[in-house]
């Protein structure tokens, strides 16, 4: 199968191939014509992609706001349930843009440790122990 000798390239952000990986691109597409619904689908991703690599929020903003407009009515299923979702999160997938890039990624790796933690220290009956595990696995005390 072509496309599975493409799979890097298409994980891949089309600002970072070559010419050599566009030709490979290219003809793994052109090889069948069920692969156009593959590169559509990757056109779509490197769109939704290019909303989060803008420099200027307000132009991140305005590719967020046509990816919601126009990924629900996508013929591909897959693409049209994503455009769906973000329809429905269309308020937290835009406020990326209009909060300054701000997200919750710390506060859930930190959660995540956390459960980490948890589930490893199920034996622990003294809360005030159980309370300084979680800040020393948490970074929140240093040993």
């Amino acid at each position: 199968d072509p496309l599975y000798g493409i799979q890097t390239i298409l994980r891949a952000g089309a600002e970072n191939l070559t010419e050599k990986q566009r030709a490979r691109l290219t003809a793994a597409i052109e090889a069948d014509p069920a692969h156009d619904e593959v590169f559509v689908a990757w056109q779509c991703a490197q769109q939704l992609r290019s909303a989060y690599h803008q420099k200027d929020l307000a132009a991140g903003r305005r590719i967020a706001e046509r990816v919601v407009e126009t990924f629900h009515t996508c013929p591909i299923p897959e693409i049209a349930r994503l455009g769906r979702t973000l329809r429905r999160w269309r308020s937290a997938f835009v406020a990326y843009f209009t909060t300054g890039r701000a997200n919750n990624g710390g506060t859930e790796a930190v959660n995540g440790i956390i459960e980490l933690h948890r589930r490893l220290a199920r034996g622990y009956r003294n809360r005030h122990n159980y309370r300084l595990r979680m800040l020393l696995a948490a970074g929140g005390l240093t040993p």
